[in-house]
This record gives structure tokens, C-alpha cells and sequence, in this order.
């Protein structure tokens, strides 16, 4: 996918004296940085290579960090599927609903998806071991949990392990009904399927990636961007 964005980029600057691509879901954003020594920054090297391509402009959704674009010299654009998600939580009828991070890194999000939505929101702690992929979750809110219905909130699902683990330790403290929200749902690896089976309600995605869960159009917000 990623070469034949390039490629349709390239054609079109032939043809044309401004090229804005537009890509819904920015694949390696989270390498945005070299967490490890010797290990490759890929923002970075796309930085380069939409820029050669002949892309004046890029506009993405909910990238995973603005830190990507900072490796990039040609303008960008980075454009919330929040709004819609909530205009779609909304129609659930929700009572007393809180809105869940699952990890820190999260929080902003949460707290503009909670203000939209006119609710709380709490950020779970997460620690990850970079080298063994382990987690582990905890929270300081405890006593906000219990009795109500949760959204769980993030930016992309790849293998659903950071949502599986949130959900368990969400339904230990008696929490009612769990709702996943996201931008980016890639669900690899049977992710769907672990995820419902963790106590998961229903997972609810935008159309940046095609799939089962992909409920909620945006196509709207990008073209407003464009």
C-alpha cells in the first residue's frame, strides 16, 4: 500500500502543480523515534520519501504521536475521527458512562473524547517491557469504576493485547458494560475475537482501515481538511 501511494503520488505530480495525499491511517507512526539504540526512526524515512514522491501536503488521521511529522519538511495535516466516534457512542445511550485510557500516553485523548461525549474520563497506568512486550495495568480510580458503563479509547488496535489486558482489569472492579472506541482498527491476529471474549461489548472503528468494525464515516472531517 505504501508504494502504490507513492507511486499514485509521483503520477499525479506529473499531471499537476500541488499534491495533497490524504492517508487515513499512517502505518510505522509509531516509530517515531529511536526508543532502542541502533533501531531505525520510519517516520522519518517517509518524511523522505513523500516528500520525493512529489507530496506538497499530508493529511492523516489521528496519527499516533505529532512527533512522526516532525520528521517531515513538506506540510501536514493531522485530522480527529473523535467527534464522529462520539456522535456514534451517543446514539448507545449511555448511562453514567466514563471514558477509559488505557495507558497514560492516552490521557489527552480521552479527556477531549470525555468532553465531547459531556462525561469523566480516567487514564489506566500501563507499563510495557520494550524487549518482552509484557504489561502491566493499574489505576489510582478505582472507586470511579465500579457500576458504570466504560469506553475504552485509543488511537489504533494492531494485536488488541494493551485492551484485552485493560479489560480484564476493568471487569475485576465491577464494572457494568465495556465499549471500545478507535481510530485505526487493524485487529491482527484474531484480535477481535479476544477482545469480545474479555468482556468487550462491542468494538466501534472509523473507516480509515475497511473492516467488520468500521462503522463510523469520516469522510467528511477529511474533506473539510482538504
Amino acid at each position: 500500500n505504501l508504494i502504490q501511494a507513492l507511486s499514485l503520488i509521483s503520477k499525479a505530480k506529473e499531471i499537476s502543480s500541488e499534491v495533497i495525499a490524504v492517508i487515513p491511517y499512517m502505518g510505522y507512526a509509531r516509530q517515531d523515534r529511536e526508543f532502542l539504540p541502533g533501531e531505525i526512526v520510519t517516520m522519518k524515512v517517509l518524511g523522505k520519501l513523500f516528500k520525493g514522491a512529489g507530496a506538497s501536503k499530508i493529511i492523516a488521521v489521528d496519527i499516533h504521536s505529532m512527533i512522526g511529522f516532525k520528521h517531515f519538511t513538506i506540510k501536514t495535516k493531522n485530522v480527529s475521527a473523535i467527534p464522529e466516534l462520539v456522535r456514534y457512542i451517543k446514539k448507545l445511550s449511555l448511562k453514567n458512562a466514563l471514558v477509559v485510557s488505557p495507558d497514560q500516553g492516552g490521557k489527552e485523548r480521552a479527556k477531549l473524547f470525555a468532553k465531547e461525549l459531556g462525561s469523566e474520563y480516567i487514564a489506566l497506568e500501563k507499563k510495557r517491557d520494550r524487549k518482552t512486550g509484557k504489561v502491566q495495568i493499574k489505576t489510582k480510580n478505582l472507586d470511579e469504576v465500579a457500576n458504570r458503563d466504560l469506553i475504552l479509547v485509543d488511537d489504533m488496535i494492531s494485536t488488541g493485547g494493551s485492551i484485552v489486558k485493560a479489560t480484564q482489569f476493568l471487569k475485576k472492579q465491577k464494572c457494568k458494560k465495556i465499549y471500545v472506541a478507535c481510530t485505526h482498527a487493524l485487529l491482527m491476529n484474531n484480535a477481535e475475537k479476544r477482545i469480545k471474549k474479555a468482556g468487550v461489548t462491542k468494538i466501534i472503528s472509523a473507516n480509515t482501515i475497511p473492516g467488520k468494525t468500521s462503522i463510523v464515516d469520516i469522510s467528511n472531517t477529511i474533506a473539510k481538511a482538504i
